[in-house]
């Protein structure tokens, strides 16, 4: 499996991972932000960090039918996960603010369900995705992600177990609580929530 200090290498290599003040989808403020896209650009990069996700998958969900990822940024972190474990894969979309199920997808009642995210900062999306699940009758059985960088006292989801190829202790604030380093540097609205 690919190393902490080797997945940073490649992070930044690829741009991934990159510097200055941002506003997360989460509305939280970072010095660093993640564009799990800019790695993905790059397959025979990325398939290293997807092949050891995958394998970190299979020894910890023994058993689920269906693997559902969030629109945009799962997209493709999900299908290549799908592909590695040979699960269906599918997707939702925002659709006046909510995730829905569209395409002709659907998710069958008691099937246990596998959330597949890029990044999970404080959970909102995957808690948004696992009551799309609810509404059909099946199982959440857990979280996967390229990179975590949750922290406890953000994170959304509880009682859950989170699988990740990275996991990163970025600093995250509130707007109210902006040290005055970060105060300074122009904001940027990088995440798919802001893209119009």
């Amino acid at each position: 499996m690919l190393s902490l200090k080797d997945s940073l290498v490649v992070l930044k290599k690829t741009k991934a991972l990159v510097e200055g003040h941002f506003i997360l989808s989460s509305g939280l403020h970072s010095t660093k932000y993640i564009q799990c896209a800019k790695l993905l650009s790059h397959p025979n990069i990325s398939k290293k960090f997807t092949h050891s996700l995958s394998k970190k998958i299979k020894n910890n969900f023994k058993n689920f039918d269906l693997i559902l990822s969030p629109a945009m940024g799962g997209i493709v972190i999900g299908y290549e996960i799908g592909r590695l474990l040979r699960k269906e894969t599918i997707f939702c979309e925002r659709v006046d603010g909510k995730f829905l199920l569209r395409r002709g997808f659907s998710i069958k009642k008691n099937s246990r369900v596998l959330i597949v995210e890029d990044v999970i900062t404080t959970g909102k999306s995957s808690l948004e995705c696992v009551q799309l699940i609810k509404k059909f009758k099946a199982k959440t059985i857990g979280f996967a992600c390229l990179i975590d960088r949750s922290k406890e006292s953000t994170l959304k989801i509880k009682n859950k177990k989170i699988i990740s190829q990275v996991k990163l202790n970025i600093p995250t604030f509130r707007k109210k609580d902006l040290p005055k380093n970060l105060k300074k540097i122009p904001v940027s609205k990088p995440g798919s929530r802001f893209l119009k």
